[in-house]
């Protein structure tokens, strides 16, 4: 499964206008961590694909959602529902960690 990847312009249809909860990956190209983390949330997004959507947003190619949702470091999870950021994770390592932050919306 690939990830669907967020632009300034989809970004409010794709992640706000959701009908179900949509966990964004802020991450880029360069970074190692979020690098290691993709198959970790790929997974998580084959697994709960009825519960959840998850999408990912390059920070150099679209600065403004980060910015946005005050992106201070990556990678960075935020979950969205009802067009709101409701759970935020940073730097998270383990899977077991979002699933955790996850659980209310899965």
């Amino acid at each position: 499964m690939q990830l669907t990847d967020v632009t300034t312009n989809s970004f409010d249809s794709t992640v706000l206008d959701a009908d179900k909860p949509v966990l964004v990956d802020f991450w880029a190209p360069w970074c190692g961590p979020c690098k290691a983390l993709k198959p970790v949330v790929t997974a998580i997004a084959e697994e709960h694909r009825d519960a959840i959507s998850i999408v990912k947003v390059d920070i150099d190619a679209h600065p403004e959602i980060a910015v946005r949702y005050q992106v201070l470091s990556i990678p960075t999870l935020i979950l969205f529902s009802g067009g709101a950021p409701v759970a935020t994770l940073t730097a998270p390592r383990r899977r077991a960690d979002i699933l955790k932050a996850l659980s209310s919306w899965l």
